[in-house]
């Protein structure tokens, strides 16, 4: 069972450059928990203060209840995959990986055994002997794994460890570190922009953005019922559409209206966020949000559209593939939507509307 991580109220600033201020998190045992946002918004920062390459201003980070503030990085037992792996050039895999052990007084029979129960764990046991310049990235990859956790750890932290792969191999990998994750059952903390290899690996998500958490749950959540239109549009992809609210119907113009229920003030202006999968293409001649087919483009198992709606904004469409015609460029349709999975969102806050649990 892994230990539990506590951040909290933590400040990191450089001179008089506030990155993170008073951020708070709970990471539970064994959770494998993904910081995800954008270039620039403070997540590997907050990584790097949790296993002390960086300094912590005010607030407190504790492991299983014990305050790390200022424990040195050595003393912490915590494992560090970077994004350029930092495998050793001129050791092999076996030496690389055992390096830890060697550091903590191991003897080379038994740091030996270590390594290469791990080395089988990686699935990568065959290359034991091989040089670092002898292997793919992927190898490389997974011996950099192998080395964090060879030194059991009570976190293993993860910095963009997929982004120097090719888009196979990224998939690839991410599956073999939620595989392992899960067999040695460490707390991971995951740092990474990419949200389908987020969505993929967490057990939970903390969204990111200017230094703020903007939201903390399941990757199904997340993705379901976006807390702010900042997430929304950040986790996939959300055409944001003008609408009002009245006496339960979201009126989005005279030509459709949806039943939704919705604690707001009567003849509220909000925005609607629907995902380009939760549009519904029906005939022109039917009731709906009236939209002109500008392109499409095949990708195989599903069809993209991108629209014109009549008030001149772009939406784009995700319908899975069959075997009827691909409807033509300036095809006059009428949009529908699935109730129940739209989002919307207070036009001035831009929080979330609808109730929690709904």
């Amino acid at each position: 069972m892994g230990v539990s991580i506590e951040i909290d109220n933590v400040t990191k600033a450089y001179q008089n450059n506030i990155v993170i201020e008073g951020l708070s998190a709970e990471i539970k045992p064994g959770e494998f928990f993904t910081l995800l946002g954008p270039s620039g918004c403070g997540k590997t920062t907050l990584l790097r203060m949790i296993i002390g390459f960086n300094s912590i201003e005010a607030g407190e980070i504790r492991v299983d209840g014990k305050r790390i503030n200022d424990i040195p990085t050595n003393k912490r037992n915590m494992g560090m995959v970077f994004q350029n792996y930092a495998v050793f050039p001129h050791m092999n895999v076996r030496d690389n990986v055992a390096y830890g052990l060697k550091n903590r007084g191991m003897g080379k029979n038994e740091r030996y055994h270590k390594a290469d129960e791990i080395l089988r764990l990686v699935k990568i046991d065959q290359y034991a002997n091989r040089m670092p310049a002898q292997l793919s990235g992927g190898q490389q990859q997974r011996v950099a794994l192998a080395r964090a956790i060879v030194i059991q750890p009570d976190v293993l932290l993860m910095d963009e460890p997929l982004s120097n792969l090719d888009a196979k191999l990224r998939v690839e990998m991410r599956n073999v570190i939620k595989r392992i994750q899960h067999e040695v059952g460490i707390t991971t903390v995951y740092v990474t922009h990419d949200q389908e290899e987020a969505l993929a690996i967490s057990d939970r998500i903390a969204v990111m953005y200017n230094g703020v958490i903007q939201q903390i749950g399941t990757p199904k959540y997340i993705y379901q019922r976006p807390a702010n239109e900042f997430v929304s549009g950040f986790i996939g992809l959300s055409n944001f559409v003008d609408a009002s609210y009245k006496d339960g119907i979201l009126d989005f113009g005279s030509f459709y209206r949806v039943p939704l229920k919705l604690t707001i003030a009567a003849g509220s202006e909000v925005r609607a966020a629907i995902r380009p999968e939760e549009f519904i293409i029906k005939k022109s001649s039917e009731t709906g949000i009236p939209a002109t087919i500008n392109s499409s483009v095949f990708l195989g198992m599903t069809l993209h559209y991108f629209a014109t709606l009549n008030n001149g904004q772009e939406v784009e469409i995700v319908v899975p593939s069959d075997l009827s015609d691909i409807l033509p460029d300036g095809q006059k349709v009428s949009l529908n939507v699935v109730p129940e999975k739209i989002n919307v969102f207070d036009k001035e806050t831009k929080n979330t509307l609808i109730p929690k649990g709904a």
